[in-house]
């Protein structure tokens, strides 16, 4: 899932960079979130996740946000039906689309294969005790964020992972020293994490 104000062929480059075995067969499926009136950018349309009031409510459009991750999970119905096992699937985002991954996938009913959070943030995380999905406890998460990000700062990102951690789940931090933004030593890690996430899926993990 993209960031706000881009669209789904932002990251459809990426495949090629990770560096992934060929014989290890993967499907990458690239949404558009909706266009929508953004509060911060001056009620401007533009693609988006969910609505940003402020950057101090940063997150908290909670209808915004339930709506599109019921979207994101008729996207993972989608694969299943395809034949593609929940448990083979992994959801993937920058920003605000790291957001709705992590918000997403940590509810889904069904066990999913991991959950990779770029520059993002876990929003509505008040809820996640309450709302936690049993079988996505134990889910893989690769959290990975910029030292000088300047739109979704460090801490907002760091703390979103503790809490995760301070909640049971076992998170692979990873930081580097750039501004909001994909670097090359992220993909080649991002590459490293899918492989092993993915062949253990095949190996029947769950």
């Amino acid at each position: 899932m993209h960031g706000l104000g881009a669209d789904g062929h932002d990251f459809a480059s990426l495949p090629s960079q990770l560096g992934v075995a060929q014989n290890l067969a993967i499907r990458y499926v690239f949404p558009h979130a909706p266009i929508i009136p953004v509060t911060l950018n001056m009620g401007m349309r533009m693609r988006a996740w969910y609505d940003i009031v402020s950057l101090d409510a940063r997150g908290q459009d909670e209808t915004g946000i339930r709506r599109s991750a019921t979207s994101i999970a008729d996207l993972i119905a989608c694969e299943v039906e395809r034949g593609v096992p929940s448990s083979r699937i992994v959801l993937a985002g920058f920003s605000q689309g790291a957001a709705m991954a992590l918000y997403t996938g940590l509810r889904h009913a069904a066990p999913l294969a991991g959950i990779l959070a770029l520059s993002g943030y876990l929003p509505l995380h008040e809820a996640l005790p309450v709302e936690a999905s049993e079988a996505n406890q134990q889910v893989e998460i690769l959290y990975a964020h910029g030292q000088h990000d300047n739109v979704v700062p460090y801490d907002l990102g760091h703390g979103s992972a503790e809490l995760l951690r301070a909640a049971g789940y076992a998170v692979e931090w990873h930081e580097y020293a750039m501004a909001h933004e994909v670097c090359p030593e992220e993909v080649r890690e991002i590459g490293r994490w899918l492989t092993r996430v993915l062949d253990q899926g095949a190996g029947g993990r769950r």
